[in-house]
């Protein structure tokens, strides 16, 4: 799992890249990207699959914010990225949410 932040000098906003491994995603077929920043839809963020079958995805998110995020294999399996800022409880039992601090 890949996380990269960069920071924009033109404007308040930073471009994140999200890369996972084929292995990381228990082979899925599709991989989506869901947060606080798309009103957690499970569907609106489809990564991107690569010939060598890692998935990817790059957003802009306003700077100065904390984000929560989760992976969402095959429509079923919800994953948090192990490179995250930190953990916050999802309100859903022990499932935790990953953070981003920008």
């Amino acid at each position: 799992m890949s996380i990269k932040k960069q920071f924009l000098k033109s404007k308040p906003v930073c471009k994140v890249s999200f890369k996972l491994s084929k292995s990381q995603v228990s082979n899925a077929s599709k991989v989506f990207l869901s947060g606080d920043f798309n009103s957690w839809n499970e569907s609106a963020l489809e990564m991107n699959q690569l010939k060598d079958g890692t998935f990817s995805q790059t957003i802009e998110l306003e700077t100065g914010r904390e984000y929560q995020f989760r992976y969402i294999a095959d429509g079923a399996l919800w994953f948090n990225d192990e490179e995250a800022d930190g953990y916050k409880s999802s309100g859903h039992g022990d499932e935790q949410n990953g953070v981003l601090s920008l």
